[in-house]
């Protein structure tokens, strides 16, 4: 549900510090709510979650959103479109304050012609998301919505974070009146 990588967070974590100076990377601060990366509008940095929770979602021709995955510390944003040279597939926006590394797309592309590490890291990151995305499916398929809505309920304790209903409703897919029902039966 929420998706980390420390391996990456740590790799960021090196490379801020040992700039010397030049700034290649730098910290951002977005606040609840703001936007982070937006659907289909050009990529113009690429970014790594430090701390907090963003949720990665489309909007759908018919302008209902579907949320795709919760984004923790040591996500990287904008690498795809990087990679494939495209306007951002999807739109990434904060739900809780959440502050990123945030590097050039010449930098980006410089770091990935030199630094075999950062390759690992993508492959590695690459292959986590397509594992994630046939388990979610496979999930989904298993167990009940209501399981789903309880896991849900706990991450955002465990979190300390509150997730709203109609973020709730386009996780899992279904309508805001769908997840008040399930939710009026879980109590």
């Amino acid at each position: 549900m929420l998706r980390t990588n420390q391996a990456f967070l740590s790799y960021f974590e090196e490379l801020y510090h040992k700039q010397e100076g030049r700034e290649e990377v730098v910290l951002k601060s977005f606040s609840r709510d703001e936007d982070i990366l937006v659907q289909d509008q050009p990529l113009s940095k690429v970014m790594l979650i430090k701390e907090g929770i963003a949720k990665c979602y489309f909007t759908e021709e018919n302008g209902k959103e579907y949320i795709v995955e919760f984004l923790g510390n040591g996500e990287i944003l904008g690498e795809v479109e990087l990679i494939k040279n495209i306007s951002c597939l999807c739109g990434v926006k904060a739900i809780s304050e959440v502050i990123v590394y945030e590097t050039s797309i010449s930098s980006f592309k410089s770091l990935i012609k030199n630094d075999l590490s950062l390759n690992h890291l993508l492959l590695d990151s690459f292959a986590e998301r397509i594992i994630n995305t046939s388990s979610r499916a496979s999930y989904q398929q298993l167990y009940t919505v209501e399981h789903t809505v309880t896991q849900l309920m706990n991450m955002q304790s465990e979190q300390g974070i509150q997730i709203s209903k109609e973020d709730m409703a386009a996780y899992l897919g279904i309508t805001v009146r769908s997840l008040n029902r399930i939710l009026k039966d879980l109590k």
